[in-house]
């Protein structure tokens, strides 16, 4: 792609992904429009219709993800730092709350099913490393960090939305809930640890497969 198309495009998929969140994956296309300035014929030249838009994006979402935890794991030597890094990239790119809410639309592809694999393995092998260095509580499974992860990042409704203006009140309240996954942090009570594959099976459609034939 040329410089200025690809530029259009990162505008769209940026856009659609602060629109989807804030507003559901059924948000007015115009809005996304409105969003990243461009006119409505650059934005369904790329995508002709919702589900390309947004099948585009969790591609798009899910490849960022897994280059956030590989960069993580590389450029820092302590586990739990480059998990905390991992936590703390994803939110200041709203991946992981905008995935959730954009896969119930999708049935998930073999092009789609493979991003998404790429990126639970290195989001794993961060989880892991902690784990094993002794630097976060072996009960908790991926899907508990996801869902953690997704929890404290959704954007706060009406007027609370003031609050985390600049986004500091996120990565605070990530890092408390990041204190409670280090060892020697009550354990009473929490019950055992849930999987990303429960996740997954949750926001596919009940009694069909979640990857298409």
């Amino acid at each position: 792609m040329r410089a200025d198309a690809e530029r259009s495009r990162r505008r769209i998929l940026d856009a659609a992904c602060e629109v989807f969140l804030e507003r559901g994956p059924d948000a007015p296309l115009d809005a996304v429009v409105r969003r990243a300035g461009v006119g409505p014929g650059t934005l369904y030249r790329r995508f002709p219709d919702r589900e390309a838009l947004v099948r585009a994006l969790v591609t798009d979402l899910l490849t960022r993800l897994a280059a956030a935890a590989v960069r993580a794991r590389e450029e820092e030597a302590d586990p739990y730092r480059a998990l905390r890094r991992f936590v703390h990239a994803a939110a200041d790119l709203r991946m992981g709350a905008a995935i959730v809410v954009l896969l119930e639309r999708l049935v998930v592809d073999e092009e789609l099913a493979a991003a998404r694999s790429g990126a639970v393995s290195a989001v794993g092998d961060l989880l892991r490393a902690a784990q094993d260095a002794g630097r976060l509580r072996a009960d908790v499974g991926m899907g508990d960090l996801v869902l953690l992860c997704v929890r404290v990042s959704r954007p706060l409704p009406g007027g609370l939305a003031a609050l985390d203006a600049d986004g500091a009140l996120v990565h605070r309240h990530l890092d408390l809930a990041l204190a409670g996954l280090r060892p020697g942090a009550s354990d009473e009570g929490t019950g055992e640890p849930l999987t990303f594959d429960q996740v997954i099976a949750a926001a596919g459609r009940p009694g069909e497969p979640v990857v298409a034939e």
